[in-house]
């Protein structure tokens, strides 16, 4: 299924969130513009779990080091696969991120963000450290804004489609059925590809959507003071 629409007012308009789809935008174009040289940019900021092994094999204080191990944790969550990728990712994040930037307030959605693709990105190395592939894309931060939707906003009402062939029903379905599905996928493929004799991820960093997706939850229990009676029996608006 794929989300496109909630019933789910906000109170101020979400800065940061339209900032992050422009700047994803932005640095999708700067992609395309470079043709081959694409390749180069994408291993020197995506996270590439096996030099990440490398750097706590051969720990080195060197800032030039550091800065090439570690910076791709950031920059690396604003580098995108492809347009599917990159649309995907940002048509979840305008559905779902208002709403946490709302609760949040700005400078704290900020940190959130980053903080939720940076966990991400640790957990796909933690469960990948021999993979010499980079990882890139929101995923991560955005499967974080997926978790603490999930437990602020879990009775809000989704418009959903479904592509079933040609074709492609719309329906209404509560936050918790649309992305509680989505976090079961997740955690069934995370499976299937700890279990496969080959990558059966398909290039797909399971790992760091679950783990982005439960430091959201975690995240938003802390940021915003929820507490979990008040959660349960929460009405979204």
């Amino acid at each position: 299924m794929i989300p496109f629409k909630d019933d789910n007012p906000t109170e101020r308009f979400p800065y940061v969130t339209v900032a992050l789809i422009i700047l994803n935008g932005m640095v999708f174009i700067r992609e395309i513009t470079l043709g081959e040289a694409v390749h180069d940019m994408i291993f020197y900021y995506g996270v590439v779990p096996l030099e990440v092994l490398f750097y706590f094999s051969n720990p080195s204080l060197d800032p030039g080091t550091i800065k090439d191990t570690f910076l791709p944790f950031l920059t690396g969550m604003f580098l995108h696969g492809g347009p599917i990728h990159i649309l995907g990712n940002m048509l979840y994040l305008w559905v779902f991120g208002d709403n946490i930037e709302d609760r949040l307030g700005h400078l704290k959605f900020v940190g959130f963000y980053l903080l939720c693709g940076v966990v991400g990105s640790a957990i796909h190395v933690a469960t990948n450290p021999t993979v010499g592939v980079p990882c890139i894309g929101a995923s991560g931060a955005i499967a974080g804004v997926l978790g603490a939707y999930l437990i602020t906003f879990p009775k809000a009402r989704v418009l959903c489609v479904i592509p079933l062939g040609f074709f492609w029903p719309v329906v209404e379905l509560p936050a918790a059925a649309v992305l509680g599905f989505w976090f079961v996928i997740q955690m069934f493929n995370g499976a299937a590809a700890f279990t496969a004799t080959t990558d059966a991820g398909g290039g797909v960093a399971w790992w760091a959507h679950i783990g982005g997706f439960l430091t959201g939850v975690v995240l938003m229990f802390i940021m915003s003071g929820m507490r979990i009676p008040a959660m349960i029996g929460k009405r979204h608006g």
